[in-house]
């Protein structure tokens, strides 16, 4: 009889009244009452997981992915319980991205949502910031002690990145939306940059298989390559600046070498300082707009932020601290440009008036 029920309110989980049924059903309002054990351990033997799980599913229209991503999503943050372990389990993990990336789909909206439940498997608490509906709720200021996610999670996960990879490649997409600046030929997409958004957190695991993975796929030299083919996308620059940090700040060299040797960072990033306008020649994703003067590129500041943080990290790393040194141009740009720039950057300074 409870099968049945489960079923009616899956199925209607579109709407949002019956999705936050489910919500409270799986513990995010009260998770804190006296048979809470029991009654999650009861919900993780039912197969309520499985239906909500299945809704993901390219064929279901983008509320219910929305809705079922939620749900999923808090579950997850409360990662000790048996709902959020089964989640978490690798034939899961991988049912959700297999839905995210099945083939011959034309969903980016399952995509999306499945990698929005990727991502709060990675970090519980970065859904809760998101999410409108977990702060309506009274237990919003309840959350469990950051606990590292289970190495079988992210296992689970690698196996997709070429999928993921093939997607980040934007050469095929024939799309051009015209902005004020220019032209995008095409758009990165929001699903472009969820992809983004799951790589830098699946790097903040510091989860040394991943950063192979991710290194030897080729997927952080496409993502840096995406930095500079994108000038203007903030929201990109954020989250690369993140993987980029990740990368600097890991234990392996050999992640370091990558960034600064195959990606050729430094040598980039002093380019478009150099050139910090908007050029045809240099970019074929990012176009200028004819007979308007260019303007300049918005990366500028994220580029700042990143170099002076090298500085910074190759006071204590003598393996980065090499690779700056056997730069010439990087020694004389950041003893000039980068400090006259920090000067005049640095709020604190600021007189008012």
């Amino acid at each position: 009889a409870h099968q049945h029920v489960f079923r009616q309110l899956v199925d209607l989980i579109g709407i949002t009244s019956i999705m936050e049924v489910l919500v409270r059903l799986v513990g995010a309002d009260d998770h804190a009452y006296p048979n809470f054990i029991d009654v999650m351990q009861w919900l993780a033997e039912s197969n309520l997981l499985e239906m909500i799980v299945d809704k993901l599913s390219p064929s279901s229209p983008p509320e219910v992915h929305v809705n079922v991503a939620e749900t999923l999503c808090t579950i997850t943050r409360i990662p000790s319980s048996t709902l959020a372990i089964k989640l978490s389990s690798p034939s899961f993990v991988a049912k959700i991205l297999d839905y995210a990336l099945e083939v011959h789909s034309q969903s980016k909206s399952s995509l999306v949502n499945s990698l929005c439940v990727c991502i709060s498997l990675l970090d519980p608490k970065k859904s809760a910031v998101s999410s409108s509906l977990f702060h309506s709720f009274r237990s919003q200021n309840m959350y469990e002690p950051t606990i590292p996610v289970n190495p079988d999670t992210i296992g689970a996960m690698l196996p997709k990145l070429g999928d993921l990879l093939v997607l980040l490649d934007v050469s095929s997409d024939d799309k051009v939306l015209p902005t004020t600046y220019g032209e995008l030929r095409p758009p990165l997409g929001k699903h472009r940059l969820k992809i983004v958004e799951f790589i830098a957190e699946l790097l903040k695991t510091r989860n040394e298989v991943a950063e192979k993975e991710l290194v030897n796929s080729g997927t952080i030299g496409r993502i840096v390559d995406l930095f500079f083919e994108y000038p203007y996308h903030n929201s990109l620059h954020h989250h690369i600046e993140s993987i980029i940090l990740s990368c600097l700040e890991s234990k392996a060299d050999a992640i370091v070498d990558h960034l600064l040797q195959d990606c050729d960072l430094i040598r980039r990033f002093l380019q478009v300082d150099k050139q910090c306008v908007l050029s045809a020649e240099g970019n074929q994703r990012t176009v200028p707009a004819a007979g308007k003067q260019a303007t300049r590129v918005g990366n500028i500041g994220h580029i700042t932020r990143i170099a002076n943080k090298l500085i910074h990290l190759a006071h204590n790393q003598s393996h980065i601290l090499a690779h700056l040194q056997e730069n010439h141009e990087w020694n004389e740009w950041q003893a000039t440009v980068l400090q006259e720039r920090n000067v005049v950057e640095n709020v604190n300074r600021w007189a008012c008036g």
